[in-house]
């Protein structure tokens, strides 16, 4: 497993590298890595760090959603208003719609399948979207209408909303029932994350000003609370719906908000953190996708993803409608709402595993929508903000 680890940092590095200097993403350097390194290509990698691949790409998660709370205004996030929760379910919904309007007729699929491939796609991927938006924050583009938070806080909704989504069609397919209460829970799941991020982040601020302790320990100490969120969530799945990772995320904004000096210093702590955290999660992404799927059926895959996204950036544009958010704002919001990767690696294969007859188009389709909207939704936000988006 070390073999592993350092061939994908140095190599993830190095190629991460190559790609900036070509003006280019650095993590679609990381993602050819992972593609180079994987079982389907070099086969280069221990199956020992294989099998706990999705774990370390969720510790990935855990620490981007983390900065992102800590960099987070909840006074910007209020300024925001209605524009925030839209983005958190319409622009899915938009592409899941697209979907079922394309796929049936490109691939021959039935609806009920073709809403399954959809909710696969629809989930927007914030490890791509996160930092850039950070960075943004940093810099002061987008201050006047929160442009940033805006997107942030709709990219870390949007994931708990379509796997709950993906979950109700692939129980419907395998022959389940789904009832009025399986979407009652997104809201609940959603609330009671932030219920437990807020409660949970004002506990650790008393916790850190009476006990005096290093900066590291207090983060070693919030990344353990972290993934016991996540495990929290894992063992209350089926009784009651929570989110962990809005959670976590949450958690991150309360500490910012009660003691703001300690989240400056933290959030600078997690900077350094990602530089790691970053090259594993792409690498490991790209180590799940077979190309040999894309190539079978790669131009009917490539026009339901493209189809799709069109149509989801009609959602971003109508989510926006009535709203100060200046023409060039609403194109830089519905260009930035587009990449995908975490998701679609995680829940891709899964219709296949289930033996569903839609298994193999779907696996197709998600692991193009990774390959064609990472760098397309990062490098669209990397060239455009500065001149779609208003600076300090």
């Amino acid at each position: 497993m070390l073999t592993s680890l350092a061939l994908i940092f140095l190599l993830g590095l190095l190629l991460g590298k190559v790609f900036n200097k070509l003006k280019l993403p650095s993590l679609l350097g990381m993602i050819i890595t992972g593609i180079i390194l994987s079982p389907y290509a070099l086969n280069l990698l221990d199956s020992s760090l294989l099998n706990i691949s999705a774990d370390l790409r969720q510790l990935a998660l855990v620490i981007i959603l983390t900065r992102a709370g800590l960099s987070l205004d909840i006074s910007d996030l209020k300024r925001v208003g209605r524009p925030a929760i839209l983005m958190c379910f319409v622009p899915a919904c938009f592409e899941i719609l697209g979907v079922i309007l394309i796929a049936p007729r490109v691939f021959g699929l039935s609806t009920l399948e073709a809403a399954i491939m959809g909710s696969v796609l629809a989930a927007v991927s914030p490890a791509v979207i996160v930092p850039r938006m950070i960075k943004l924050i940093d810099d002061g583009y987008g201050k006047d209408h929160s442009i940033p938070q805006l997107i942030l806080a709709g990219a870390s909704v949007d994931d708990v909303f379509v796997i709950v989504m993906f979950t109700a069609f692939t129980s419907l397919a395998l022959g389940g029932k789904v009832s009025a209460m399986n979407f009652i829970e997104i809201p609940i799941s959603i609330i009671l994350g932030i219920a437990l991020g807020i409660g949970t982040g004002i506990i650790l601020v008393k916790f850190f000003k009476t006990f005096h302790m290093r900066d590291s320990v207090k983060l070693l100490i919030i990344l353990s609370i972290s993934f016991l969120l996540i495990e929290l969530e894992n063992q209350l799945k089926g009784f009651i719906p929570l989110s962990g990772l809005i959670g976590i995320m949450t958690m991150g904004i309360a500490i910012k908000q009660r003691y703001e000096i300690l989240g400056k210093r933290l959030s600078g702590k997690y900077n350094k953190l990602w530089v790691g955290a970053e090259v594993l999660l792409f690498v490991l992404v790209g180590a799940t996708v077979d190309l040999s799927y894309a190539l079978k059926t790669g131009f009917s895959a490539i026009i339901v993803v493209i189809g799709a996204l069109i149509i989801r950036m009609i959602g971003v544009f109508v989510c926006l409608l009535k709203t100060k958010i200046t023409i060039k704002e609403r194109i830089f919001c519905m260009l930035a709402y587009t990449p995908k990767a975490t998701v679609q690696a995680a829940i891709g294969s899964i219709p296949l595993s289930m033996g569903l007859a839609c298994g193999q188009q779907v696996l197709t389709v998600a692991v193009l929508s990774i390959l064609i909207t990472a760098p397309f939704g990062a490098i669209c936000v990397d060239k455009s903000y500065k001149r779609l988006l208003v600076g300090d």
